[in-house]
């Protein structure tokens, strides 16, 4: 028996030996070099030497490598690409600054799409990143009854209770999105307050029959009862508890408010207990959403804790006032919300455990600045000047939980979030000395500083931390669906 290990264990290291002579040999389409690799599902933080072939990495090496192109990283991190699981901006001009703040892979998962196979279609081969959605109860919503609006509700599917026929054929919507490759279903509740629970819970086993997450913008927000946050969360937890489908709740600090903590304990117990319940945040006090929408109903200023002031439109970026909160509210636009607690977005961006995503948007320069440096913004503020997170936790945060998240669902998100052998080649370089936010509340469009390199599917899609152009190597993100 002591041969029999002798003999294998020759054989062990003769292999391993073999395959590291065999990886310095063979010639790569591309070498990341020397740089500080840092993989939170291995664990790996070491100066290493990244081969990528096609469209995947065929090799991470502690010892040289040859390529038919090389990167020098020394001193920066080579790392998978970020996940934004809450990604509004889904064209040209949203791609770019999501490619320099590291992002490799935007989903649209809170409000979703429908038409689903219309939505992908229009993204094919034109893409700069990876792209995705959920087949969205709002929109599908906003068909069935005919409202106005023309992304988020601006009247009847606010408020209107559906028949048994309605409710049947909005059913059937989510199950078609889903038979499409929808990978999830969307739900944007605080717009949609004439959706009843008994709809929502129905919405709910559509998903769980489908074997898919539901990425919930919850009821209401605040702290004040009845329609706090908390009972908004208890809602959908409960939901999810009785009819088995996975949850992902959106944005918890700007639904939170004050109550943040007290949601957070939440989601942790029902974890806890058995319950497949995530979270996330973006790291910024302040929200942004069109000011036609129900968020602004009656009571807005108790339940948000805010007033006119603290909103600023998006457009001119002047502060509100009651006059102009009236004029604007019936035109119809973005707005930008400063009502998230300090504390909240602290401790919602520093917990390991929730993910970061942006909810981010920008149209024509205008919007949010959390549409262009929410990554750049964790990795430069939090972990290098604040030090209130390590690195290892917000890489965690910013690429494997997000893919963790859908990969039950979506096979194809296996290979994401990982700097491993085998995975896809989406790969952000940054130099952990420079990396920060640059967009502003006042100037949001523009990009991130210190990220160097992005490649996506092994293109490279930012080089010398300039985007390149005429490159589209984004693909589709979907659900697997037999036929």
């Amino acid at each position: 028996m002591s041969l029999l290990r002798v003999l294998l264990g020759t054989l062990c290291l003769y292999w391993i030996v073999s395959i590291g002579v065999f990886a310095q040999r063979v010639e790569f389409d591309l070498v990341i070099a020397n740089g500080r690799v840092v993989d939170p599902d291995s664990k790996l933080d070491a100066v290493r030497h990244v081969g990528i072939r096609g469209k995947s990495i065929a090799a991470i090496s502690a010892s040289p490598l040859k390529g038919k192109r090389s990167v020098d990283a020394k001193g920066q991190v080579v790392t998978a690409g970020f996940i934004d699981l809450h990604s509004h901006g889904q064209d040209d001009e949203n791609y770019r600054f999501k490619a320099m703040d590291g992002v490799t892979t935007a989903l649209e998962m809170e409000v979703g799409a429908s038409p689903v196979s219309q939505w992908y279609a229009e993204r094919e081969g034109k893409s700069l990143i990876n792209f995705g959605a959920t087949v969205g109860h709002i929109p599908a919503r906003m068909a069935l009854l005919g409202d106005t609006g023309t992304w988020l509700p601006r009247d009847k599917a606010i408020t209107a209770q559906l028949n048994g026929e309605q409710k049947s054929q909005l059913l059937q919507t989510l199950q078609q999105g889903l038979n499409e490759g929808a990978i999830g279903v969307g739900f944007g509740l605080a717009y949609v307050y004439g959706a009843t629970r008994e709809e929502i819970f129905d919405a709910f086993k559509v998903a769980a029959k489908n074997n898919v997450t539901c990425f919930v913008h919850a009821r209401s927000h605040g702290a004040i009862d009845p329609g706090s946050a908390l009972e908004a969360m208890q809602e959908v937890i409960a939901n999810a508890a009785g009819t088995g489908a996975s949850l992902h709740i959106v944005h918890v600090t700007s639904t939170g408010l004050s109550q943040t903590p007290a949601c957070l304990e939440l989601i942790k117990g029902a974890r806890q207990r058995g319950l497949d319940v995530t979270t996330e945040a973006y790291p910024y006090i302040a929200g942004m959403t069109g000011l036609e929408t129900a968020i602004f109903s009656d009571g807005w200023q108790q339940k948000l804790n805010i007033t006119y002031k603290d909103l600023q439109w998006v457009a001119t970026g002047e502060r509100l006032t009651a006059e102009s909160f009236a004029r604007y509210r019936q035109q119809g636009g973005l707005v930008v919300i400063f009502s998230i607690p300090e504390a909240a977005a602290n401790l919602a961006v520093t917990d390991p455990d929730i993910m970061i995503a942006s909810d981010g948007l920008l149209t024509n320069g205008k919007g949010h600045p959390r549409g262009a440096g929410s990554y750049a913004r964790v990795l430069g503020y939090y972990v290098r000047e604040q030090k209130t997170l390590s690195l290892m936790d917000a890489l965690r945060k910013i690429s494997l939980l997000p893919a963790q998240r859908l990969e039950k669902a979506v096979p194809m998100m296996r290979n994401k979030g990982r700097l491993k052998v085998g995975a896809d080649a989406d790969v952000v370089v940054f130099d952990p000395a420079r990396v920060i936010d640059k967009a502003t509340f006042e100037n949001p469009a523009q990009y991130s500083a210190g990220i160097t390199q992005v490649f996506v599917n092994g293109v490279a899609v930012v080089q010398d931390g300039k985007l390149v152009e005429g490159v589209k190597p984004g693909v589709a993100i979907r659900r697997a669906v037999s036929k």
